[in-house]
């Protein structure tokens, strides 16, 4: 793999830092601000809207320069919201720092996984994109518990001036590891669009958005769940959230190894899997072993979905990939936006802390129906496979 892979996954793993660390502080922020747990996952929800927002408006943007300098301005404004976030004196101006280094965030893997699938063969595809995510995920072992740490030991307004730390390191990485490139010629929005006439990119960004929302349905009340239902100590959510992190870890290799090889099966055992296990942590969340192994089994199952639908989405969309790449990085926060309201609404409604892991089963099923109607889709169009599959080998050159 490219050295420049390295690059992108320091950024990934500044980004997911941020996007992840927010799940074990939220009781301490609730408590400083003096809101409700649901209001303060507004800081979840907030944030993943953020990124849908952010990921198509800052990748068109992104057109008019070259993907590395998009890259470095994407990591400055992650880190200007950062530092917001860090120093903000109220409960919404918080809220608007989380927006504000979220925007950043759809944009960064949108157009980052572009430059990943460039770098390599087109059977490594799935890999690359796979080896910039384990920023991502080794955030969630090593970023994620250590912030949370420091934000229950020190405060978390520490926790985000690290983070902000983190991504001027991710900048610099990129300004000396990515290959500069030229503007991409040719880019326009127009031909960008086009990618959303295919209804398969479709099907696929809503896989994105339910399948991955179900993970986040759970994990983002994770740490009342833990402390108030399995009976952990609040110094337990650290540990807790290394499992989580440990799960992406491996899912999200598992993900980009068998992606290349079975895209679809892939997506059926892994969207199926997590739907089977998130209703069973309802149960398992009044044990704390059981606990423990859930957490696990559902970052290993629900990051090993991103690989393979952020690859399906990049090979329906060949020819104006980057647009349809960041809207459905945009579509995983979209799923992330949806889960935290609603595990937060059921929650408000007096049905308890585990009753999200429930929203989290329904959604990852309903994932899973629409990759079977999916696969019946292209089953009923033969005639479009070959024209595909002919395109596919090209899509390194084809971006431009």
């Amino acid at each position: 793999m490219p050295l420049a892979l390295l690059a992108l996954a320091i950024g990934a793993f500044g980004i997911g830092t941020t996007e992840f660390v927010i799940m074990g502080l939220l009781p301490e922020i609730a408590g400083d601000y003096g809101v409700t747990i649901p209001t303060a996952g507004l800081l979840v929800t907030g944030y993943a809207l953020g990124v849908v927002l952010g990921a198509p408006l800052l990748t068109v943007l992104g057109t008019k320069v070259s993907r590395k300098r998009m890259l470095m301005l994407l990591m400055g404004l992650f880190v200007v919201g950062n530092v917001l976030s860090a120093v903000a004196p109220s409960f919404g101006v918080m809220l608007a720092g989380r927006v504000v280094a979220s925007l950043a965030h759809g944009a960064f893997f949108g157009i980052g996984s572009v430059v990943a699938a460039e770098l390599v063969a087109p059977d490594k595809k799935a890999g690359a994109i796979a080896t910039m995510f384990t920023g991502l995920t080794v955030a969630n072992i090593v970023g994620v518990p250590l912030g949370t740490f420091i934000g229950q030991a020190v405060g978390w307004r520490t926790t985000f001036a690290i983070v902000a730390a983190l991504g001027v390191v991710g900048l610099f990485g990129i300004a000396k590891l990515v290959p500069a490139t030229p503007r991409p010629e040719g880019a326009r929005l127009r031909r960008e669009l086009t990618a959303f006439r295919n209804p398969q990119v479709l099907l696929a960004m809503a896989m994105t958005v339910l399948g991955f929302g179900g993970v986040f349905a759970a994990i983002t009340y994770i740490a009342p769940m833990m402390t108030h239902v399995a009976g952990y100590s609040e110094g337990a959510v650290t540990w807790l959230l290394v499992l989580f992190g440990i799960g992406m870890f491996l899912g999200n290799l598992i993900g980009g190894r068998y992606a290349d090889r079975a895209l679809m099966p892939m997506l059926y055992t892994t969207l199926g899997g997590l739907a089977v296990v998130l209703a069973l942590f309802t149960v398992f969340a009044h044990q704390k072993v059981l606990a423990a192994v859930a957490i696990l089994l559902v970052g290993a199952l629900g990051f090993a979905t991103v690989p393979p639908l952020q690859k399906r989405v990049l090979d329906q969309a060949h020819g104006a990939p980057t647009l349809a790449s960041a809207v459905n990085i945009g579509a995983f926060n979209l799923g992330n936006a949806l889960a935290a309201w609603l595990g937060g609404l059921v929650i408000s409604a007096g049905f308890g802390y585990t009753s999200p892991n429930w929203v989290g089963a329904v959604l990852a099923a309903a994932a899973l129906g629409l990759a079977f109607w999916s696969a019946a889709l292209e089953r009923r169009t033969p005639a479009a496979a070959p024209a595909e599959t002919a395109e596919a080998p090209a899509l390194t050159p084809v971006h431009h």
